[in-house]
């Protein structure tokens, strides 16, 4: 065992990370529940919210709030308490504590006083919201808040406009909207995306996507509740100049086809017209090729 092992044991005081329910009630581990019964005090981002979900399931261990704005003072006090041999137990409203949440700090601090930390998982919005998505998960990055102000929030987008990884954002209801178009302006309006609402709750529903699609429904219809937002990573580059390749390739090909179908009596504009129905593509793009394709000729005689 190491030295600093050793020196975690030897005072006995115990800081435990609680994970409570993000939405569903019933979304708590028979671990978390025991912990919470039996540790000398429960550290909370809100007294009184804590204080349902204890009494839902009948444990009467103190508490103290606990908060982004009390931080400064608590942390030093529960340091103090655990460094006597008290077993505490951190929780926040929703979720695991630090992550976009109080906890951090306090967690930072009994590390630094030797003191050890012991993670209860639970319930979490990143994962859940991931694993219904439909986007990739076998590489993800959390990129939680993004700022709200237009010029932050668009170079904090900017920045990630090329990340080839799946990312996870959470956003309050009354910016979605914006959120989304800033992202469909990063990104481009053809990235996937889904929006989780209310997830595990009565009204949980996902809306997949493109970013262009779902900036445009959340304009009209205005989210509600918690959000979480999924979006795909940038496409891989060596595959976009592939596809570009061949992209270019397909075009001198319906050059040769044009040509043929020219050869055979039809004027340019029908040509057009027959390789555009068997294609796919516009007929105005395909014309307008032909057109270019015709003067680049002409500038070469």
């Amino acid at each position: 065992m190491s030295t600093r092992a050793n020196r975690e044991t030897e005072g006995g005081g115990i800081l435990y990370v609680v994970a409570t329910p993000i939405g569903n009630p019933d979304d708590i581990s028979a671990h978390a529940i025991r912990t919470l019964a039996e540790v000398n005090l429960i550290a909370c981002e809100d007294t009184r919210r804590t204080g349902q979900l204890l009494a839902r399931h009948q444990i009467d261990t103190p508490t103290v709030s606990h908060f982004e704005h009390n931080e400064d003072r608590r942390v030093p006090e529960l340091v103090e308490r655990l460094k006597a041999g008290d077993k505490i137990a951190i929780v926040t409203d929703a979720g695991t504590p630090a992550i976009s949440d109080p906890g951090f700090r306090l967690v930072r601090a009994a590390l630094e006083a030797n003191v050890r930390v012991i993670a209860v998982p639970g319930a979490s919005a990143v994962i859940a919201a991931l694993s219904i998505a439909g986007i990739p998960t076998d590489r993800f990055t959390f990129e939680g808040f993004i700022p709200t102000r237009d010029a932050a929030r668009s170079k904090a987008l900017e920045e990630l406009r090329r990340e080839p990884r799946t990312m996870v954002f959470y956003e309050a209801a009354r910016r979605v909207a914006d959120t989304l178009a800033a992202m469909a302006t990063a990104f481009g309006e053809s990235r996937d995306a889904a929006v989780v609402c209310e997830i595990t709750k009565t009204y949980e529903r996902t809306i997949r996507g493109t970013l262009g699609d779902l900036a445009r429904r959340f304009a009209a219809t205005p989210a509600l509740g918690e959000i979480v937002i999924v979006v795909a990573g940038a496409p891989d580059e060596s595959k976009r100049d592939a596809d570009a390749g061949s992209a270019t390739k397909a075009m001198i090909d319906l050059r040769e086809a044009l040509e043929v179908l020219r050869e055979a009596g039809l004027g340019l504009k029908q040509a057009s017209a027959v390789i555009a129905k068997l294609t796919g593509i516009g007929r105005r793009e395909v014309y307008q090729d032909a057109l270019k394709s015709r003067d680049d000729e002409s500038s070469d005689d």
